[in-house]
C-alpha cells in the first residue's frame, strides 16, 4: 500500500466465499496481475493489484469471474496537468505513469489486464482520444481504454463495493459517484445495475491558484452561477462567499437528481442522462458515495487542489446525515480510486473451456470492433445470413471484415443442423479480400467448440478461426483477445467501450 491508503472497510469480494488455494491454478483458477490508470478532470492516479478468477459453476464450460483482489500499489494523487485550456499535457501525465510503474516494481511486460480511463471534463479536451490511445498501447498487454459517463459509473459501481453490496444482501444501493466534471449515480437492486445517471457537477468546474485567482471556468460552471446571479471569468479572484454559494447550489442540484421525480430547470439543463426513476430516497436501502468528492465526505482527507471538492463534499456530507436515516449512509470499499478499481476487474472476462481456437498464433490481437446479430432457429439459411450481414452493416460494411468480431446470440436448442446452417451462414458473408485473414467470433451459449469445429474442419475455411462462448459484449465494444491461459486454455479477453463524446449542454 501507498502512505497507508489502505481503506478497506468490508471489501465486497469478502461477501463472496472464500475458496481455498487447492484450486488448481491454470484450471480451476488464474492469478493475473492488473493496472487501473486514472485520468480524472481533477487527479490522474494509479492502481496495481493481484486478482484471482475462479470458474463459475462446476463445467469445465463455465465462465470465469474474479473473486479476489489484493492492491500491490497505489500511486500518489497527481494534480490533471493541462498544457493548457484545452489540452491535457500529455507528457507530464506519460512521465507520472512511467514513475508509477517503476516505483510499483513492474513493468507493460508484468501486467495481464487492465484499463486506462479518461472521465469528466478532461474527456472533453482535444487530445483525449490520441491519449488514451498511446497509453492503451504503450501501458501493458490487455490495456483498456475506456471513457463516457455511463461507462465511468458502471466501473465505480464495481469498484466502490456497491454492486458487490447490493448482491450480498439482495437490496438496492445508490452509488453516487462524484467527480471532478461529473457526478454519475448508479441505481443497483439485487446486484444488478438497474440504472445509470450523470449531471455536470463536479469539484472542478472551478479552478483556481493560491491566490484564489480562478484559472479554469468549464461551461456547467458558467450555467449554475448564471443561476444565481454571478458571472465569473478567469482571472477574476474566488471569494470565499461565492465558493460556498456555488457548493451549496451544487449540492441542491444532486439531492434533486436523487430524490427523483421531477426536477428543476435548472437540475434538467445538467442532467446528461433521463432521471433517476426512484419515488425518493426511501426507495433505497444505501448510499454509497465514491469519487474524489467522496474523499471529503468520508473525512478521509482535508487536501486542497484548487477546486471546489471540498466544500462540495461537506455540503453533501452535512445533507445526507441530517436527511438519511441511520443505517443508510456506508463507507465504500474503494473511494477516489473505485472508478479505476472498477475499470481492473470489471473489463476482464474468461471465457469457459468450450472455445475454439485453430491456431495460436494470431493471438494475442486488440482493438477489435464488435458486430452483434441474432441469430434465431426458425431463420432459413437466406435470412440467417442477412441476420449476420445486418450485424456488420451497422459499421456500413457488406462482409466480415478481419478487424471485427461477430458477436451472436443464439436463441433455441442448438443441434447440429442449426449450428451447420450457422456455419455456413458466417463463412459465406467473411471477407473475399483478405482471404488469410483470421475469423474471430463470440457466441452467448455453450457451441464455440462445435461451431469453430464445423466451420474449419467440416466446411473447410482455409484462414485461422477464433470462436469463444461465456463473453458478454454488445455494439460499440472493442475486445483484446489474449492467448490462452492454463491446462484449460481459457481465453481472457477485455472489453472495450471507447466512447469520446458527451451530450452538449446550453447556456
Amino acid at each position: 500500500m501507498h502512505d497507508g491508503e489502505d481503506h478497506d472497510h468490508g471489501n465486497a469480494f469478502d461477501l463472496l466465499d472464500s475458496e481455498d488455494a487447492e484450486d488448481i491454478e491454470g484450471i480451476e483458477k488464474f492469478t493475473l496481475r492488473s493496472v487501473g490508470i486514472d485520468i480524472g478532470s481533477s487527479t490522474t492516479h494509479t492502481i496495481f493489484s493481484q486478482l484471482i478468477l475462479r470458474r463459475e459453476g462446476a463445467g469445465l464450460s463455465a465462465k470465469f469471474v474474479v473473486t479476489n483482489r489484493d492492491v500491490l500499489y497505489r500511486s500518489p494523487i497527481m494534480l490533471t496537468p493541462y498544457s493548457s485550456g484545452t489540452a491535457i499535457d500529455t507528457e507530464a501525465v506519460q512521465k507520472f505513469i512511467e514513475t508509477s510503474y517503476n516505483e510499483a516494481g513492474f513493468t507493460p511486460d508484468d501486467i495481464d489486464t487492465g484499463a486506462v480511463v479518461i472521465t469528466g471534463e478532461a474527456l472533453k479536451k482535444e487530445n483525449a482520444q490520441p491519449i488514451l490511445e498511446y497509453f492503451s498501447e504503450e501501458s501493458g498487454r490487455f490495456i483498456c481504454a475506456s471513457a463516457g459517463p455511463m461507462h465511468e459509473a458502471l466501473l465505480a459501481a464495481f469498484g466502490s463495493g456497491a454492486v458487490g453490496i447490493s448482491k450480498s444482501h439482495s437490496n438496492s444501493v445508490l452509488d453516487v459517484d462524484m467527480g471532478g466534471g461529473t457526478t454519475k449515480i448508479s441505481l443497483i437492486k439485487g446486484g444488478e445495475i438497474a440504472q445509470m445517471v450523470a449531471v455536470e457537477i463536479g469539484a472542478r468546474l472551478i479552478a483556481y491558484d493560491d491566490s484564489m485567482i480562478i484559472t479554469r471556468v468549464e461551461q456547467p460552471a458558467r450555467t449554475i452561477m448564471k443561476a444565481l446571479g454571478h458571472e465569473i471569468e478567469v482571472g477574476e479572484k474566488l471569494t470565499e462567499s461565492l465558493r460556498e454559494e456555488f457548493a451549496i447550489k451544487m449540492a441542491d442540484i444532486l439531492f434533486d437528481v436523487l430524490n427523483g421525480g421531477t426536477v428543476d430547470p435548472l437540475t434538467a439543463s445538467l442532467l446528461l442522462t433521463d432521471g433517476l426513476e426512484v419515488n425518493s430516497l426511501e426507495d433505497v436501502d444505501h448510499i454509497v458515495y465514491s469519487g474524489g468528492v467522496s474523499e471529503y465526505v468520508y473525512d478521509r482527507t482535508q487536501d486542497v487542489y484548487g477546486d471546489i471538492g471540498p466544500w462540495f463534499g461537506k455540503e453533501v456530507s452535512v445533507r445526507s446525515k441530517s436527511i438519511l436515516k441511520p443505517g443508510v449512509l456506508i463507507t465504500p470499499t474503494e473511494g477516489i480510486r473505485a472508478t479505476v478499481i472498477g475499470a481492473g476487474e470489471y473489463t476482464l472476462q474468461a471465457s469457459g473451456s468450450t472455445s475454439y481456437i485453430s491456431t495460436h498464433d494470431v493471438l494475442p490481437v486488440r482493438g477489435i470492433q464488435v458486430a452483434r446479430a441474432f441469430i434465431y432457429k426458425e431463420q432459413t439459411s437466406e435470412e440467417m445470413k442477412a441476420a449476420l450481414l445486418a450485424g456488420v452493416g451497422k459499421y456500413d460494411l457488406l462482409e466480415l471484415p478481419p478487424t471485427m468480431v461477430l458477436a451472436m446470440s443464439i436463441e433455441g436448442q442448438p443441434d447440429y443442423t442449426y449450428i451447420r446452417k450457422l456455419a455456413e451462414s458466417i463463412v459465406s458473408i467473411t471477407s473475399k479480400e483478405h482471404a488469410s485473414a483470421p475469423v474471430f467470433l463470440v457466441v452467448d451459449v455453450d457451441v464455440a467448440k462445435s461451431l469453430g469445429g464445423i466451420i474449419k474442419e467440416e466446411i473447410g475455411l482455409d484462414r485461422a478461426v477464433i470462436a469463444i462462448d461465456g463473453i458478454e459484449v454488445g455494439d460499440l465494444d472493442y475486445v483484446d483477445v489474449g492467448k490462452p491461459m492454463g491446462a484449460s486454455e481459457v481465453i481472457p479477453v477485455t472489453v472495450k467501450s471507447l466512447v469520446f463524446s458527451i451530450r452538449s449542454q446550453s447556456g
